[in-house]
């Protein structure tokens, strides 16, 4: 099995691959404090719970985005597993073009979601990755990263909202059912929800002229469920598109 770990701002995502779909997939709050000794127990429990033993264990690769956890995370891989886990990073063979100003500077996270989507879905692409940020990335023809939009999460402007107001809650992100609310949970949901729906659909005609087709959309990230599904345009939702990438990735360079 090879374990994929996708490092975020907000939670590490574990998967486990056998084949080209994740046999199961795991989260767990990402915090820069803690040591590679409790990493390491998090990460055996985990995937203790899912049957998976330190045998089942022949390979793993890392994306990250939180480099004060990358040798952390590193470290924990080899103590738990005795294996020298791949790091998404430059030089790492991945298949693509990245056509950007400061190639370097570009996050794993959308490399591996590019890497997937081309090898997978098709090229030219837009894939909305909506975690704590939202980012709108474009892959041209030949599946080569081009460039992206970031906007600022969906739980992100939520918690600005309630904690830079005196009477404002926090609320759950189920959608109303009215764009005009009558209550101030209703009205909240409606902007946070509705609101995220359009700027997506907003975002995509944008890009589209900006490109001059109509590119087809992927979908990814854990508030992709809540938005989603409001959206007017046709997408297609992937949970998993950057763990794929990753183990596609490994492939490439293994």
């Amino acid at each position: 099995m090879i374990l994929t770990i996708d490092i975020g701002n907000t939670s590490i995502t574990l998967g486990g691959f056998e084949t080209d779909e994740p046999s199961f997939v795991a989260r767990l709050a990402t915090d820069p404090t803690k040591t590679e000794d409790e990493y390491a127990s998090k990460i055996v429990n985990i995937l203790n719970l899912h049957g998976v033993t330190k045998e089942n264990v022949s390979g793993a690769i890392i994306s990250s985005v939180v480099p004060p956890l990358n040798s952390i995370m590193k470290n924990a891989i080899k103590l738990v597993y005795g294996i020298e886990p791949l790091m998404v990073c430059p030089g790492i063979k991945t298949g693509i073009g990245i056509l950007c100003d400061s190639p370097s500077s570009v996050g794993a996270d959308l490399i591996c979601s590019c890497v997937a989507t081309n090898s997978l879905y098709s090229a030219p692409a837009l894939i909305i990755d909506m975690g704590t940020a939202t980012k709108m990335i474009v892959t041209n023809k030949q599946g080569a990263f081009t460039g992206v939009s970031i906007i600022p999460g969906v739980m992100m402007g939520l918690n600005a909202l309630s904690n830079g107001t005196a009477q404002l809650p926090m609320i759950g992100l189920e959608a109303p059912s009215t764009v005009v609310g009558k209550n101030t949970v209703d009205c909240m949901k409606s902007g946070v929800v509705f609101g995220n729906a359009s700027l997506i659909d907003g975002m995509i005609d944008r890009i589209n002229r900006e490109v001059g087709e109509e590119l087809p959309v992927l979908v990814t990230g854990g508030y992709a469920s809540a938005i989603i599904p409001h959206c007017q345009h046709k997408m297609i939702f992937d949970k998993n598109l950057v763990l794929k990438g990753l183990n596609i990735i490994y492939k490439k360079n293994k």
